[in-house]
């Protein structure tokens, strides 16, 4: 009979948690049940039976866990496991032509068609896709702002998120605009075991609404109401609201796009007249700036995009009631990404097009003022 195998507190404890962890290799869960039946003074014999495995494999681990201890256990010898079908070349031939060329009369490459040009299997191209994190199915839209005073602007704005200021209120404003009432043809089917739920492809217009929402970034609430269009008359109604739900003289920061109506002489007057309103503007095409969009998206996914809608006031219902639950309560959306990290991303994105598109450029860069490139988040 074989003698224990003696295992330390700490390495018992990391081979159960092997054991119990879903993503452990079926061969090194067999090692670790060999080591832990050997710890118990079990045979090599009863082991190999226990296991199903031949009797020379359990001394064959039990001599190299006494040498190596834990790390033996995730050791793959030389020339072990399955040699690859297709060679090393063959390989980086297909990630290649994924990268570099487009099958005839298409923009982009399928599993399918690259099998037929390459004489392998789709399921072949998958497996060497996805160990090469290629996805020619999907794409991702961009737009790289030309605002000459983007640095400026972007440094403000994340300025107002990471360290806002002391005795003031910062809100995240905007407009949601031409928000349709969508009724569908047919009545859909509700969820049940087994099968979503349904809805029919065409729909019937009813009319639309616009939403001018607030976001509060400490705290998360929204303020929001509904007008039939978005012109200056109907944000400068936005802006009284504002005023009237935080009374006082506290210093209101809005954080907004460039949109005409928030630059309208009208709106520029009745700010002159309401001095604690101070306005931040993001940087053209950079909604993403302005965080009310994450809600709107929220809105979008969970209010209005699947919902029926017989006429407006339907739809302006839904919002309403959209809003009276998240205030309830608002989860407020943490900014955590830095102006350096944004720089450093934009500028590899520039140089990227650059190469594609000589001569097209992003942003202007100047220096940030004094002082606006310290502002860090608070501890």
């Amino acid at each position: 009979m074989a003698s224990a195998c003696e295992l330390l507190p700490l390495e018992k404890d990391q081979i159960r948690q092997w054991l119990g962890a879903h993503g452990t290799p079926q061969q090194v869960a067999l090692r670790c049940r060999i080591i832990l039946g050997a710890a118990e003074g079990q045979s090599d014999g009863t082991i190999a039976g226990r296991l199903s495995v031949n009797r020379k494999t359990v001394i064959l681990w039990r001599t190299r866990f006494c040498e190596k201890r834990l790390d033996a256990l995730w050791e793959i010898a030389p020339g072990r496991g399955r040699k690859p079908t297709y060679s090393t070349d063959k390989v980086a031939a297909i990630v290649e032509a994924t990268l570099q060329t487009k099958p005839e009369g298409m923009t982009h490459w399928s599993c399918r068609t690259m099998a037929g040009s390459q004489g392998i299997s789709k399921s072949t191209v998958n497996t060497i896709w996805q160990a090469h994190n290629l996805k020619p199915h999907r794409v991702e839209n961009f737009k790289l702002s030309r605002d000459p005073r983007f640095l400026e602007k972007m440094t403000d704005v994340i300025g107002l998120y990471l360290n806002p200021p002391e005795k003031a209120i910062v809100l995240c404003v905007d407009e949601k605009s031409q928000i349709q009432a969508l009724d569908r043809t047919q009545p859909g089917l509700p969820i049940k075991k087994g099968r979503c739920g349904t809805m029919t492809h065409d729909y019937k217009r009813n009319g639309t609404t616009t939403l001018f929402a607030a976001l509060e970034i400490l705290e998360g609430k929204v303020i929001g109401q509904c007008y039939p269009r978005h012109r200056n008359q109907e944000f400068l109604k936005f802006l009284r609201m504002i005023d009237k739900e935080f009374p006082g003289k506290v210093p209101l920061h809005l954080v907004m796009d460039n949109y005409g109506t928030h630059k309208h002489a009208n709106v520029r007057a009745w700010l002159t007249r309401h001095p604690r309103f101070v306005l931040h503007f993001v940087p053209t095409s950079s909604s993403w700036l302005n965080l009310v969009e994450r809600w709107f998206g929220e809105l979008d996914a969970k209010a209005i995009r699947r919902g029926v809608f017989r006429s407006v006031e339907e739809l302006k219902t839904s919002i309403a009631a959209f809003l009276t639950a998240w205030n309830k309560t608002p989860r407020p959306y943490v900014w955590t990404a830095t102006v350096d990290a944004i720089t450093e991303k934009l500028s590899r994105c520039r140089q990227t097009l650059e190469k594609i598109q000589p001569g097209c450029t992003g942003p202007r860069t100047r220096k940030p003022k004094q002082g606006a490139e310290k502002k860090k988040a608070p501890k």
